[in-house]
């Protein structure tokens, strides 16, 4: 069954349907959240709240992207939810890094000390910025998901990937000082 078959399988009451597609999908959402949140966050109520936006949201799921798309822009949604909630101030997730948000980067996530300098790195760089670099590398998502994901137009995205890039080298230069 197609990942669009077993939405709506689910939001009309298949629970089988709802776990098959949760079982798909849970590592990679799993992974989008993990380094954009402090150590001590609830990863799993935020990946909760992603599959259930899912089902919520099924009436605007056309098929005219991917179903993976579709899901990493409730993700990317749900995060900005999450820390527009802990803070005070409106954020710009342009402009706002993890490091901003969350200063004490969690070394466990990262098991040498290249894997940590990058980890830093992706937190010091815009939110939007490290999801799309992210979504890049690690989803092996195409300019074209990522614009469908963080609701831009394709040479925005395109633009984005780009100068998120340059970031990160800046960053990781920095901190090879």
């Amino acid at each position: 069954m197609s990942d669009a078959e077993l939405l709506q399988a689910w939001a009309s009451g298949d629970k089988l349907a709802g776990e098959r597609l949760f079982e798909r999908h849970f590592e990679a959402v799993t992974r989008f959240f993990r380094n954009k949140l402090p150590a001590d966050a609830h990863h799993e109520d935020l990946i909760q709240k992603t599959f259930l936006g899912c089902v919520e949201a099924r009436d605007r799921f056309r098929g005219d992207s991917s179903f993976r798309s579709f899901l990493f822009a409730i993700a990317h949604n749900q995060l900005a939810k999450h820390w527009r909630a802990r803070s005070r101030d409106r954020l710009d997730l342009q402009t706002v890094s993890v490091f901003d948000l969350d200063p004490s980067p969690s070394a466990a996530v990262a098991r040498n000390q290249e894997q940590r300098q990058l980890l830093l790195a992706l937190r010091r760089i815009p939110l939007d910025s490290q999801v799309a670099l992210e979504l890049h590398y690690w989803e092996s998502m195409t300019a074209a998901e990522i614009s469908e994901v963080l609701e831009l137009p394709l040479g925005t995205a395109k633009t984005r990937l780009r100068r998120a890039k340059q970031l990160l080298e800046i960053e990781l230069r920095a901190l090879q000082g």
